[in-house]
């Protein structure tokens, strides 16, 4: 086993404080900076690989979506059979507070900040004007 006193560093081999340390792999018991081999990579293999795994994500997200729409379905379906009096009654109270948003958009005319800004002006120079 080799102490801390005897491990070589690199200081040892000739490297100045403030160098620049080179990019790789610095092992601290041989005190040595490189690059580990590295596995023979192929693209072809790995580009391939993605793409079946983006198929199989692709199928599975169409299969889920087109089920979940099914069962959505089919529940609804249901609901309406088993409560036709309480779906109606919902159904009416959600068109009502659509229309009532609707109209309550309508009813009162925008007000930009320049109309308030503006009447805000008009009030004070009258009630100046009044007091004059």
């Amino acid at each position: 086993m080799v102490t801390r006193k005897e491990r070589p560093t690199l200081l040892d081999e000739g490297a100045k404080i403030g160098e620049p340390v080179p990019r790789g792999i610095v092992d601290i018991n041989t005190a040595s900076v490189g690059i580990p081999a590295q596995p023979v990579f192929d693209a072809q293999q790995e580009i391939g690989a993605l793409r079946r795994q983006l198929e199989a994500i692709r199928d599975q997200l169409a299969g889920a979506v087109a089920g979940g729409a099914r069962q959505a379905a089919r529940q609804t379906k249901a609901t309406i059979k088993l409560y036709p009096i309480s779906t109606l009654v919902a159904v009416a109270g959600l068109a009502g507070v659509f229309a009532l948003a609707v109209a309550g958009l309508r009813a009162a005319p925008p007000r930009s900040r320049y109309d308030r800004t503006l009447d805000d002006l008009r009030s004070l120079y009258d009630r100046v004007r009044e007091r004059f």
